[in-house]
C-alpha cells in the first residue's frame, strides 16, 4: 500500500516508539516568540541544561511588539517585558534573534517562508497554534504548548501520538472575487470547528494546485481552525520556484539535490485516508463569519442560519446578531488587515487592487499590518503605501497586531470589526470586540463603503 505525504514526512523523523505510547518524533526547525518561551527558558535553567541545537531555532518577537513607533519603548508593561526577557533569554542560551529593527523580524508564521527557513519534508513545532501555516511547503509543522517548547530546546524532540489522516479535495476553478481565504471559511463552514479533531489534513484537488504558495499558507494556517493537528499541501514547481535563491534555501547543486527528494514527497496514489472530502470550487462564493467561532461562517449574500442551537444563540447575543439576518449593507466600525493568515505581499496587492483611486469611508477605523520588514519594504517599492495613503489609509509595522487583544491594538467593546485575521473567539480583538473574518478582498471593500459589501459587485 502507497504512503500519503503526511505518512512520508512522519516516518522519516520517528526517532523511537514507546512500547503502547506515543513516538519520540525529531524536529528540523523550532520557531519561538516572545509569548509562549519565558516558562520553558525558565525550565532550562532551573535544571542546568543548555538548548541542544539553537542554530536550528529560529526567534522572533511579533505578539507584543507595538505597529508604530517601534523605535521608541513599547508602552503596555506586560508586553516590554515579555520582549525584554526574549532578548535576554535569546542572548543567554545563543539564539539569534530577529528581534524590532531587524530587517527580518516579523510575524514567526510570515518570516519563516520569506527566508528559506520553511521546506518540503522536514518537521517545525512552534508555541503558536498556526505553525499549521508551513505545512502548504509540504512540511509537518504544528503547534505545541510551553513544556513542550522546552522539551523541543532540551531535546530537538518531541513526544508524540500520530493523527489519523484525512483529505480535503477542492476541484474546479474558483469564480471571481473568490481567493484562499474563502475557500478556507467555506470548507469549515462545511466540516464545523472541530471537523478536523484528531486528524493532519492534506488538502489536493485542482483548485489547491492552483494556487500560489501565499495562497496555500493561508489554507494550511486555518487548519487549525477545524480541529485539526495541522494542514499540509504536496510541493510541487509552484514550491520550488517560491524557496529558490531565499537566503536559507538550499543553494546550487544543494537545491538540485533537495528537489529530487522532494518530488518523492506527493502521495502516493495507491495511499488510504481515514476520511475524505471533496468539495466544487465553484460552489464557493466570498466568505465571511457572523458567529463566535470560525465554522460559523457564510457566503457573503446569504443570512444566518435559523436553527435551534444553543450554541448559535450564545454567538448571536455576543455579536449583536440575529437568526435569519442578511449581514449585506451592515455597518462596520473596525477593518483590520494583517495576521499570519492574511498579511503577506500578495494580500496587499489585493487590498491594494481595490482600494487604489477611492477613499476610506468615514465611518471606518482601518488597520493595515505588513506581516513582516520584508513585506513593509516591498509594499513601499511597489507603491503600495501611497495608494493606501491616497485613499486615507496608513501602513504600519509589522506584528501580530489586532488579531489577538495582546498589544496595543484592540478593538473597543461592542465595535464590528471585519479582520483578515483566523478566530473570532470572544474577546479576541480586545474586551466586548465583535469580529467578522473575510479576505483581503472583502476587507477592502468593506474599508472603502463603511459597511458589509459583496467585493463582486465591486470588480471590474
Amino acid at each position: 500500500m502507497g504512503k500519503t505525504l503526511f505518512d512520508k514526512v512522519w516516518d522519516r523523523h520517528v526517532v523511537h516508539q514507546i512500547k503502547e505510547g506515543p513516538q519520540v518524533l525529531y524536529i528540523d526547525r523550532h520557531f519561538i516568540h516572545e509569548v509562549t518561551t519565558p516558562q520553558a527558558f525558565n525550565g532550562l535553567r532551573k535544571r542546568g541544561i543548555k538548548v541542544l541545537r539553537p542554530e536550528q531555532t529560529v526567534a522572533t518577537v511579533d505578539h507584543n511588539v507595538p505597529t508604530i513607533h517601534q523605535d521608541l519603548p513599547i508602552q503596555e508593561v506586560l508586553s516590554r517585558h515579555q520582549v525584554e526577557a526574549m532578548i535576554k533569554n535569546c542572548k543567554d542560551f545563543g539564539i539569534e534573534l530577529y528581534g524590532l529593527g531587524h530587517p527580518a523580524q516579523g510575524i514567526v508564521h510570515v518570516i519563516g517562508p520569506q527566508l528559506g527557513i520553511t521546506r518540503p519534508g522536514i518537521t517545525i513545532v512552534c508555541g503558536d497554534s498556526h505553525t499549521s501555516t508551513h505545512g502548504a511547503f509540504g512540511a509537518i509543522a504544528f503547534g505545541i504548548g510551553t513544556s513542550e517548547v522546552e522539551q523541543v530546546l532540551a531535546t530537538q524532540c518531541i513526544l508524540q501520538t500520530k493523527p489519523k489522516k484525512m483529505r480535503i479535495n477542492v476541484e474546479g476553478t474558483l469564480k471571481k472575487g473568490v481567493v484562499s481565504k474563502d475557500i478556507i471559511l467555506y470548507i469549515i463552514s462545511k466540516i464545523s470547528a472541530s471537523g478536523g479533531t484528531g486528524y493532519f489534513v492534506e488538502f489536493a484537488g485542482s483548485a489547491i494546485r492552483n494556487l500560489s504558495m501565499e495562497a496555500r499558507m493561508s489554507i494550511c494556517n486555518m487548519s487549525i481552525e477545524m480541529g485539526a493537528r495541522g494542514g499540509m499541501i504536496a510541493p510541487d514547481q509552484i514550491t520550488y520556484d517560491y524557496i529558490k535563491g531565499r537566503q536559507f534555501a538550499p543553494q546550487g547543486e544543494d537545491f538540485d539535490k533537495a528537489v529530487e527528494y522532494w518530488k518523492t514527497l506527493p502521495t502516493d496514489g495507491d495511499a488510504v485516508f481515514d476520511l475524505e472530502y471533496t468539495f466544487d470550487a465553484e460552489d464557493i462564493a466570498p466568505m465571511i463569519t457572523y458567529g463566535t467561532n470560525p465554522g460559523m461562517g457564510m457566503k457573503i449574500d446569504e443570512s444566518i442560519p435559523d436553527k435551534e442551537d444553543a450554541g448559535l444563540e450564545k454567538s448571536l447575543a455576543y455579536m449583536g446578531l440575529e437568526k435569519g439576518q442578511s449581514l449585506l449593507g451592515m455597518p462596520i466600525d473596525y477593518v483590520f488587515f494583517g495576521s499570519c493568515t492574511n498579511a503577506r505581499i500578495e494580500d496587499l496587492r489585493l487590498f491594494a487592487s481595490l482600494v487604489k483611486g477611492k477613499k476610506k469611508a468615514d465611518n471606518v477605523n482601518v488597520l493595515i499590518v505588513p506581516g513582516s520588514k520584508q513585506v513593509e519594504r516591498m509594499a513601499r517599492e511597489e507603491g503600495i503605501e501611497k495608494i493606501l495613503n491616497d485613499a486615507g489609509m496608513q501602513l504600519r509595522e509589522p506584528g501580530c497586531s489586532a488579531c489577538l487583544g495582546m498589544n496595543e491594538d484592540k478593538v473597543p467593546a461592542g465595535k464590528y470589526c471585519v479582520s483578515t485575521s483566523n478566530r473570532n473567539f470572544e474577546g479576541r480583538q480586545g474586551p466586548g470586540a465583535r469580529t467578522i473574518l473575510a479576505s483581503p478582498l472583502t476587507a477592502a471593500a468593506v474599508a472603502i463603503t463603511g459597511k458589509i459589501t459583496d467585493v463582486r459587485t465591486l470588480m471590474q
